[in-house]
């Protein structure tokens, strides 16, 4: 009887040797999957603060597909949550070099809501989340950040060939129509 509890023992302590590194390695991989939401000081009541009912999109505001993503954003977005700000106004850029993207080459865009900001693909998943019919894309978390991310960088350094620029920064109209 001895001998089997000590087989039992030296079974469980095996057994928890075996499953310690994948037990370590869970949140690991859910913490590089995930990026982490950075806290930002913003007003609290401005857009995209503690306080404020309303999301804000930092973005490039001279790139064609940043303007016209913002444009597919604001003709869904019926309760008018969104906000825009181009990184390269004086209103945006604080924002953007406080993220740590530069405003005069940038290389992602932002979303701040709650005092919480992301960046690059884990900011589109959280405006499309925001739109009706697009809750959906939540299934694209399971494709680990750093794919995601690397297919938004791709995207990102050839916007300007693929989509054009322009010369100046395009702004919503007053009805926030683009």
């Amino acid at each position: 009887m001895s001998g089997r509890f000590r087989f039992d023992l030296e079974v469980d302590r095996d057994a928890r040797f075996m499953t310690t590194p994948v037990v370590s390695a869970v949140p690991w991989v859910f913490a590089f999957s995930m990026q982490a939401e950075q806290s930002i000081v913003v007003d609290p009541k401005s857009p995209g603060g503690v306080d404020a009912p309303h999301g804000l999109i930092l973005f490039d505001g001279v790139c064609v597909l940043c303007s016209r993503g913002c444009g597919f954003v604001s003709k869904r977005d019926r309760r008018g949550y969104f906000r825009f700000v181009p990184m390269q106004l004086a209103e945006g850029r604080p924002l953007a070099e406080q993220l740590g993207i530069n405003p005069d080459r940038p290389d992602s865009f932002a979303f701040v809501a709650n005092g919480q900001a992301s960046v690059k693909s884990e900011a589109v998943l959280r405006i499309a989340r925001e739109l009706p019919r697009w809750q959906w894309t939540w299934l694209f978390h399971f494709i680990p950040r750093v794919i995601r991310d690397a297919i938004y960088d791709l995207v990102a350094r050839n916007r300007y060939r693929w989509f054009g620029r322009r010369d100046a920064c395009i702004l919503p109209n007053s009805d926030r129509s683009w």
